[in-house]
């Protein structure tokens, strides 16, 4: 793509004291976007007529690194009539020239810190397509996020540049893929997602957005041009502590972030890690696509497809995605039990220092929530709403989960403890203690995806001025579609998760 900048930019950029501090982000992103940078002549004209030699042979030398327009192009009838609204000196003349490039679609953006020139796009009805330096990153930011950090768990986000290539951990992928070593080196200003016990790492996901425009000549069959996100490498040590999970809510939350198309990963199918990670892959939807071909040899590919679609019956197939056809419930959950079981819906006013420790239930995907509420009739796919609690101001909607399955028929306290091992908040001995605390009432399990974290928290007294609900509610309390859409809109949820 080809972005034009105006002289305004220019004299930004290469002067020697910047008036726009943001000049720098600015060409960061614009090199980032793989964009050419363009001059017009009338660019270098304006330059060439600068005072002091010097300072215009200076300028000039460092245009060398700028593409020159070759040619201007023909005045548009519709731009003539806007010049003769407008222009009145030749600088004005000279902007609508610049303006011109762009109504016929000779470059792709107009890049200009002129307010004049901006009111004539408006007139054009180009405005979507001529930005202030400020504009332009709103746009490139919005449209190209980063991946998400992490407060909790331990996991985070690091420069591979910190992390040690050395450590034992990299071992099984230096043996599996010759060139690691060197591939790991040339990645050193880009980040991973990390995770240390006791100092030793024990997890490690690599992450790459690919654009429509990527080559996959070593796959067979070909992708298709799609937006993808590309598991580039992910291992993980500790099985029984759930890791696996977490790190794939990152890869899903990473995903809905960015707008992928798909999700896809290449492994060797023949370590236990591997086949390990390959069966919870496919737990979650990943379906065998095809193989690829490289001088590491001959790799499986899954992929997972990122279109909104919901299956009620398996959640996991779909996971994040929720349907707007099912069920949907507020329920309670104390502040002691709240972010240990939903981690990454830790609270402002918590801190993250204590809720570090390596436990299975802050880790896993699948939750499983004890109830002993009236209402029972929970189904697969319905949606509930976890309130944590703590007064009119202060108790907070928070987060978004899918139920996969209700337990309402245990057979006894084996089976109810074997049923909510490593997902619940509570130890055997508190689990004991829920199920006989009231043994003519026994309490149900609601198994459920932890899917989805409010970017914006609403309080009791705001769902109650809503109309959501009309008091704190208790056990699982039902809400209708249309408090469901103005909870979605008020805490300002990706839409994109929604399926109608």
């Amino acid at each position: 793509m080809k972005i034009l900048l105006d002289t305004n930019i220019i004299l930004h950029r290469e002067g020697k004291d910047p008036s726009n501090l943001e000049i720098g982000k600015l060409f960061n992103w614009i090199d980032r976007l793989g964009m050419k940078k363009c001059i017009h002549q009338i660019t270098l004209d304006e330059i060439a007529k600068m005072q002091g030699k010097k300072v215009r042979e200076s300028f000039l030398v460092k245009l060398d690194s700028y593409h020159h327009l070759p040619t201007s192009a023909p005045l548009h009838e519709d731009v003539k009539t806007v010049s003769e609204k407008f222009d009145i000196k030749e600088n004005d003349f000279n902007d609508t020239a610049l303006l011109n490039e762009i109504f016929v679609r000779r470059v792709d953006f107009l890049l200009t810190e002129d307010k004049k020139i901006h009111k004539k796009a408006l007139d054009l009805r180009i405005s979507d397509k001529v930005f202030t330096i400020s504009e332009f990153l709103e746009k490139v930011t919005s449209e190209n996020p980063e991946l998400i950090d992490y407060n909790v768990l331990s996991v985070k986000k690091e420069y591979f540049g910190k992390i040690d290539l050395n450590d034992e951990f990299f071992n099984s992928l230096k043996e599996d893929y010759p060139g690691f070593e060197e591939w790991f080196n040339r990645k050193s200003d880009e980040p991973a997602y990390v995770c240390y016990s006791e100092k030793k790492l024990v997890a490690f996901l690599y992450l790459k957005v690919e654009t429509e425009n990527e080559v996959y000549s070593d796959l067979k069959p070909a992708f298709s041009k799609k937006k993808r996100l590309k598991i580039g490498t992910f291992k993980v040590k500790l099985s029984g502590f759930k890791l696996g999970e977490r790190f794939l809510k990152i890869i899903f939350d990473n995903a809905l972030r960015l707008s992928v198309n798909e999700i896809y990963v290449t492994v060797f199918p023949k370590r236990l890690d591997q086949i390990r990670l390959i069966d919870l892959l496919k737990d979650f939807g990943f379906q065998p696509y095809g193989i690829k071909e490289s001088i590491c040899g001959r790799e499986d590919v899954l992929v997972r497809d990122c279109s909104p679609t919901v299956s009620i019956a398996y959640p996991k197939k779909t996971y994040p995605f929720l349907s707007r056809k099912t069920g949907k419930y507020l329920v309670p959950i104390h502040p002691e039990y709240h972010t240990h079981l939903l981690p990454d819906s830790i609270l402002s006013n918590e801190s993250p220092q204590n809720f570090v420790d390596m436990e299975p239930v802050r880790n896993a995907i699948s939750k499983v929530y004890i109830s002993r509420s009236y209402f029972r009739n929970l189904k697969s796919g319905d949606i509930i709403i976890f309130y944590r609690t703590g007064g009119y101001r202060y108790s907070v909607i928070t987060t978004l989960g899918i139920v996969e399955k209700v337990h309402t028929d245990i057979k006894n306290l084996d089976h109810f403890i074997d049923l909510c091992r490593k997902r619940s908040v509570f130890s055997p001995e508190e689990l004991k203690s829920k199920w006989e605390e009231k043994p003519y009432y026994r309490p149900f399990i609601v198994k459920f995806l932890y899917a989805y974290s409010f970017p914006k928290r609403l309080n009791l007294q705001q769902l109650i001025r809503m109309g959501i609900t009309p008091s704190a509610p208790r056990g699982f309390e039902p809400i209708s579609d249309s408090s469901f859409e103005k909870i979605i809109v008020e805490t300002g949820t990706n839409g994109h998760i929604i399926v109608n």
